[in-house]
């Protein structure tokens, strides 16, 4: 009796150890089938995150401060009504002289060189002439006889020598200065009394501050009245003399800002004049327009292209500087949008129209807040992170 109570004893607890393990084992499969899920779901969740990261370069301020970032909100702006017209550059003619003798003369000495930058009143040339030294001779001696005559005065002298003798002087003080001598060596030369002074030498100062562009003659030269041997310039401002269709003129106005197009750089300018013939030739109305030039990066004779502004179109566009769009990887045009403050993502765009500063572009709404100045330094940044960059 005792064994076999024994026995279904040990019958019942096997029973409830297996079953016990079986409700375990279950338990357990159904916590892995309903958690696995949750747990898969949490680790795509992450990776989703990452990747939405992992394009984004993250400044602090002090970095932007830096780097030189600037952002600004992309808005709908007036897009600037303009008139494009071919041109060519030329010397500023109001700020350019010529130097020429006024008598037949030959070169003995130069002082100046193509090139060199001259201040106004400095020696240019030494030249000497034959009648230069006639002149010279006559003032000395017309000279001597009214200081005379002067200081004899009118109670000894007769009136009429009196005046021929003053005459006299004022005509050949004249003469000489009509030849091209400065007041001030006519001045020495009459203080003098040297008749071995009239020796027919003269010198030509430069009339004005700027450039020698020309100076094409040589030592010994014999030249005659009007003959070229220096032209001067000053080259920090240049024109334009743009070619524009008659029909369009009306709407152009001197003081306009002028956009000029010079190898493949823009320059800034305003409308000086406007002519007020046809030109001849191409039948069209020529603009001058004057242009800064520092440093001396525009000579005359190069083409260019003048876009002139007749003020603001009613059409409004979404516009950038063209420093804030950039080519991606790809080849696209692409922008860096700041998601959130010090987080900038590349976003592309498309461009629409090309303008001296500034592109009209579509891609972005406006309100965008857009990386306007810095731009290359965070493509650099996130090309040189591989295209994860976390700088928190």
């Amino acid at each position: 009796m005792m064994k076999k109570h024994n026995t279904a004893l040990f019958l019942l607890l096997l029973t409830l150890a297996f079953g016990t393990g079986a409700s375990a084992s279950s338990d357990h499969g159904h916590d892995q089938s309903t958690e696995a899920p949750q747990h898969q779901e949490a680790n795509e969740g992450h990776n989703h995150e990452h990747g939405d990261e992992e394009n984004r370069v993250h400044l602090n301020a002090e970095q932007q401060r830096m780097a030189g970032i600037l952002v600004e909100t992309l808005s709908l702006r007036a897009i600037p009504d303009e008139i494009e017209a071919p041109g060519e550059l030329r010397l500023n003619s109001y700020d350019t002289s010529q130097v020429t003798p006024r008598i037949e003369a030959q070169v003995t000495q130069r002082y100046a060189r193509l090139g060199d930058q001259v201040k106004k009143g400095q020696k240019l040339a030494t030249l000497s002439s034959a009648d230069m030294a006639e002149a010279q001779g006559a003032l000395i001696i017309a000279a001597r006889e009214w200081q005379r005559v002067k200081k004899l005065g009118l109670k000894v002298v007769s009136e009429q020598r009196y005046l021929e003798s003053r005459v006299a002087y004022q005509q050949a003080w004249a003469k000489l200065l009509a030849y091209g001598t400065t007041r001030e060596q006519i001045d020495r030369l009459v203080k003098s009394g040297d008749v071995t002074r009239a020796d027919g030498s003269f010198t030509l100062f430069s009339p004005q501050k700027g450039t020698i562009i020309r100076d094409e003659f040589v030592i010994g030269q014999m030249v005659a009245p009007g003959d070229l041997l220096f032209e001067i310039t000053d080259e920090s401002t240049i024109w334009v003399e743009a070619h524009v269709n008659p029909e369009l003129m009306y709407k152009v106005k001197p003081g306009a800002p002028a956009r000029i197009l010079a190898g493949d750089k823009w320059y800034e300018g305003k409308v000086l004049q406007i002519h007020h013939a046809l030109d001849e030739t191409t039948r069209t109305m020529r603009i001058r327009i004057e242009l800064p030039n520092p440093g001396d990066h525009l000579h005359p004779g190069q083409f260019v292209t003048a876009r002139i502004a007749l003020g603001e179109s009613s059409n409004k566009a979404l516009m950038l500087p063209k420093e804030a769009i950039l080519r991606s990887p790809d080849g696209d045009w692409q922008v860096f949008v700041e998601k959130e403050p010090g987080e900038f993502e590349p976003v592309e765009i498309e461009i629409l129209r090309q303008l001296p500063r500034n592109a009209v572009i579509k891609g972005l709404p406006p309100g965008t807040r857009v990386v306007v100045q810095g731009a290359f330094f965070i493509q650099s940044e996130l090309a040189k992170s591989g295209f994860a960059v976390h700088n928190h």
